[in-house]
This record gives structure tokens, sequence and C-alpha cells, in this order.
């Protein structure tokens, strides 16, 4: 990518909020605006730019489900409200932009704004058509082919070596291939060509909800305190135990934690989210109830009752051995 993050120009199917300073954008109206309106229930992605950062959220049919930050520091993806934390109250400086954009295009987007590239040969001259698409279709290549030139950052999506669709950001005039091929036209570029490639492609993962992340943290701890009221004064200790145990199978859990500061929220989907915590929901019960007070099912009942909606939409009660609702 260019060190001028601010001057990057993604491909989009139409504009929804044109490029203007930040300052006058009420970021979560905007973003929460699909809630509201059936009208602003569209694809696309929110990039705002601020000095040396690009922070980018990523919308399915309104919603937000995904968001990434490249910086000094590199690219990577982050919580949803980590990257809301980012966005000062009252900014100074930045831009903003929401542009409407299709599905695929915003799997490759966040492909390569969250995970690094593989490395070219160093035999191989990337910015070479002559040598990179002859090269990419000897290795049957599947994956995303990012190419950022004029500031336009263009992706080209192969499948068995053979580009199966194209996301340009520049003019619509001309065929693909034809567009494709001034991309390394030396007349008129005013930086450098950059070629890189991501193997393999899946769709855009969707983070579970802040909220459901929240109400998880809230079961947990009213799990503990349930426990200890109940006689287990070691509750606390069992289930940090067990979380430590389960962390190798389930990475989730460390953005758990009874004991330390609170953590960001997990980069995961519902389903792991899930299945990690009804791990541990599972072995703090069979390790700390006591046999002849209430069953689990009685007491997780209890806990998740106000709430038993949202868990059972998130799959919870599947997971488990008993029957709570």
């Amino acid at each position: 990518m260019p060190a001028q993050l601010a001057a990057l120009r993604f491909p989009f199917t139409r504009v929804a909020l044109p490029r203007t300073r930040l300052a006058y954008v009420h970021l979560r109206n905007l973003l929460t605006d699909a809630k509201r309106d059936r009208s602003a229930r569209i694809s696309g992605y929110v990039a705002i730019t601020q000095l040396d950062a690009l922070v980018m959220f990523y919308m399915i049919e309104g919603e937000v489900v995904n968001a990434t930050v490249r910086d000094p520091h590199g690219a990577r993806a982050v919580p949803i409200a980590t990257a809301l934390e980012m966005i000062p109250s009252e900014p100074e400086y930045g831009e903003i932009c929401f542009h409407e954009s299709d599905s695929e295009q915003l799997a490759c987007m966040f492909e390569t704004q969250s995970r690094p590239s593989q490395p070219w040969p160093e035999s191989l001259a990337p910015h070479d058509p002559t040598a990179l698409f002859p090269f990419l279709m000897a290795q049957t290549f599947d994956g995303v082919v990012e190419i950022v030139a004029n500031d336009g950052v263009n992706y080209l999506i192969f499948k068995n070596g053979t580009v199966a669709r194209a996301f340009l950001a520049t003019s619509h005039h001309g065929t693909v291939v034809d567009r494709v091929a001034k991309l390394f036209a030396r007349e008129g570029r005013v930086r450098e060509l950059r070629v890189a490639r991501w193997p393999g492609f899946a769709p855009l993962p969707v983070q579970a909800p802040h909220g459901l992340v929240q109400a998880y943290r809230d079961l947990t701890c009213k799990l503990v305190l349930q426990l200890v009221e109940r006689g287990r004064a070691s509750a606390p200790e069992i289930a940090e135990h067990a979380r430590q145990q389960l962390l190798t199978v389930h990475p989730v859990l460390g953005a758990f934690s009874l004991v330390d500061s609170p953590q960001a929220d997990p980069i995961a989907d519902t389903a792991s989210l899930t299945k990690g915590i009804a791990a541990w929901i599972r072995d703090v019960l069979w390790a700390a109830i006591d046999h002849e007070g209430d069953p689990p099912e009685v007491i997780l009942r209890e806990l998740t009752w106000d709430r038993r909606h949202m868990f059972q939409s998130a799959g919870l009660y599947d997971q488990m051995p008993w029957k709570v609702v």
C-alpha cells in the first residue's frame, strides 16, 4: 500500500456519501441509519482516514459486520467496538466516505486489509503483466490480486489461474482487459505500481455483535457469583482454570477474564464465540456445582432467562447437554 493512506481510492458501485470532512458527519448515526430507514440497508464500506491511519467499516445490508485498520504498524482486523473508539467524537482532521459495493469486493478488501500478502518469487517481476499472468496461470492460482496504481486500489479474483471477476477503481470505459492493461501502463502513472496476492478467497466474515459479547461477559460473571453464593468459594479459581485450559481449542476465550481488567471484544463470528462460551460454562458447572443442590439447567435457566431469546438465537442452549428452555 502507498504510504499516503488518505489518497487511496477504492472501487464502488454507487456513492452513498461523497468523500467529506469527518467533522461534518455523525459516524454512529451513519452506521445505524439502516435500523431506521429501509433504503439505507445497502452493502458497502465506510472508509475513514485520519492522519496516518485508515479505518474501514464493512456493511452488509446496512449492518456493520467487520472492521479493519491500516496504520504504521500494518493492517489488521479489529473489533468493531475498538474501531469506533479510534474515531474521536469531535475530530479536527480526517475524511470519510460511504460507498455501496459488491459483497465479493468487500471480501477482497477485508482479505487484503487483515492478512499479510504472500510474497512473490524473487525471479518474478509482478509489475510486468507478460510475466505476472502466465505465472498465475501456471500456478492455477486461486485468490485475490491487489493492484495499486495512481492511488487507485483494484482487485482481481482468480480461479484456477484465470481472472474470474474484477473490481477496478479506474474509469468504467473499455473492457475489463483494456482497463486492467491500463493499470500496468507507465503513461500518466505518478506513483510506483504495487501488486500483491492473497491465496484463497472466503466470504466476508461477520463479527459477533458487541451486545452478544457483553451479554456473555455478564452471564459468566453472574454464573461465578451465583456459585459463590451457593457455597462454592473457589468458583472464581475454577472458572479461570477452566478458561486457561480451553484457550488452545477456543482462543476466543482470550477476550474474557474474571480477574483481569476488561478485554477488547474478540474478533470472532457468533458461532465460534458461542461454542467457546458454552464449553467454558459446561466445564465450570460440572466442576463447581453442588450435586445435592439445584441441577445445572435450573441455575442456567435462572441466569439466562432475561436474555433467553438472544442466547437461543445465538445457539447457546443447543451447545448444552441439559434442556434449559
